[in-house]
């Protein structure tokens, strides 16, 4: 755990007890603050209690006396409208702060020796491989790293650094609204597209929220820049007239003449005075598809940043195994592959996965999100048949039309076994059983994990482990 310095003797409002919420009090305990914690719902109330935290009735509290409210990530900030306590802490003056924001305050209290490098990574999809990945570099090359944020442990909950520590944090949206000073030596931002909508009220709210990752860097730091979306190459643009850190631009479609980037299925590193090969991306088994290829470029920007040589880094990559639920390969049978991509929860992510195979059985569905499926039409023609399931199911099945052969399974092992039964009756070359829902999960799971893993089990049980 990471003592949080600062609040002695003050008191700190915590307002949302998940894992986020419980680890900072914690932190702020420890760092010697006097804390109020919160819950409106009464299960995770239970659970704070059950870890051994006092409850303080928020709607009773002192405001007069609280230095800060801690909100959890997942709390309403501004959208669709702010949480009573973000209203009431605003009348007073308390500011308003995220774990992610007192991790940052740890950090600024260490002596300057003694103070981690700081790798951010943001976006609206790729977040989690990118974060994992460049951890996985690292300690290949033997660094001291420490990963979480919005992925793995609450960054609070991390071991304190030590000399020459890295952190690496997948920065969520939520959490960087609630930012206000920390700075990445370096910032990641890998692309942008609709999502959270509800959360910022428009896409210039939700870029803004996204931009803050690189508010407080300097001249030593870097940026490194996903060009493949309009909205990211504008981004890029401004930090480059702004002259304010270095910028590195990635793509994972066209050649740069300064970046790194991956065509032909290799990838270049243009950084320096020539263009240098740096490996064949089809010796990594565990980053299929173009999107993921992007992944690796950012990856290799960064921790080239810090000093780790293109040949560790190759080796490095070649050796990841990938995410669970992120184009996971779940199982094969009888030349079938299946991939568990339930992290697809919005139609762009989807739109990764169906750009990697052809000759896809598609299961898709869940809780839709706005903007629907239709977007895809131009992966259509790589798919063989759909298999819908959940609350989307209909929007989905008037969306694919004519144009892709469907059916309405309704569950996600219903869909398994029809997409089992036609892949292996088809006679397509090297099939493929896709999950990539382009849905949230909450409709019939708890969230993507819940889906993710329930697909695992049930490709498992009918045709074994990979």
């Amino acid at each position: 755990m990471i003592p949080v310095p600062g609040y002695e003797g003050q008191a700190v409002a915590v307002f949302g007890l998940g894992r986020t919420g419980i680890t900072a009090a914690r932190a702020l305990i420890a760092g010697g603050a006097r804390v109020l914690i919160w819950d409106d719902n009464a299960e995770s109330r239970t659970r704070a209690q059950a870890a051994g935290l006092e409850l303080t009735d928020l709607d009773r509290a002192d405001w007069d006396s609280i230095a800060a409210l801690v909100l959890s990530p997942g709390v309403p900030l501004t959208h669709p409208e702010p949480h009573r306590f973000v209203i009431r802490a605003r009348e007073l003056g308390v500011s308003v702060i995220g774990d992610m924001e007192l991790f940052a305050i740890a950090m600024q209290a260490l002596p300057q020796e003694r103070r981690p490098s700081i790798i951010g990574i943001t976006g609206t999809n790729g977040k989690s491989t990118t974060t994992a990945l460049i951890g996985h570099i690292l300690r290949k090359a033997g660094r001291d790293v420490r990963v979480g944020g919005n992925i793995g442990d609450a960054v609070l909950g991390l071991e304190p650094p030590r000399a020459q520590t890295v952190f690496v944090l997948e920065l969520s949206s939520y959490q960087l609204d609630l930012v206000h000073s920390l700075r990445c030596d370096v910032a990641i931002w890998l692309n942008l597209t609709e999502d959270h909508i509800d959360r910022h009220g428009d896409m210039a709210g939700y870029k803004a929220t996204k931009f803050r990752i690189f508010a407080h860097q300097t001249r030593d730091d870097l940026a490194v820049i996903g060009v493949d979306d309009d909205p990211s190459s504008a981004v890029m643009n401004r930090l480059k007239a702004e002259h304010v850190q270095q910028v590195t631009a990635i793509s994972s479609g066209r050649a740069l003449s300064r970046g790194v980037y991956a065509l032909g299925g290799k990838l270049f590193d243009a950084t320096g005075k020539s263009c240098v090969e740096i490996m064949d991306l089809a010796s990594v088994a565990g980053l299929p598809g173009n999107h993921n290829a992007q992944n690796i470029a950012a990856a290799y920007a960064a921790v080239r940043h810090l000093g780790v040589e293109p040949d560790q880094i190759a080796a490095a990559i070649q050796s990841f195994p990938g995410l669970a639920h992120r184009l996971e390969l779940s199982g094969t049978y009888k030349g079938i592959r299946f991939f568990n991509d339930s992290k697809a929860t919005n139609a762009d992510a989807a739109a990764k996965a169906l750009a990697s195979f052809d000759n896809i059985y598609w299961i898709a569905g869940g809780r839709k999100k706005e903007g629907g499926i239709g977007s895809l039409a131009r992966y259509f023609p790589r798919i063989a048949k759909a298999y819908l399931i959940g609350e989307a199911a209909g929007e989905f099945a008037s969306t694919l039309g004519s144009a892709v052969p469907h059916e309405t399974a309704g569950t996600l092992e219903n869909a398994l076994g029809l997409a089992l039964r036609d892949a292996s009756s088809g006679g397509r070359t090297a099939p493929v059983i896709l999950l990539s829902p382009a849905c949230a999960s909450f409709d019939q799971f708890r969230d993507f994990e819940h889906r993710g893993d329930v697909f695992r089990t049930l490709v498992q049980s009918r045709i074994g482990k990979p």
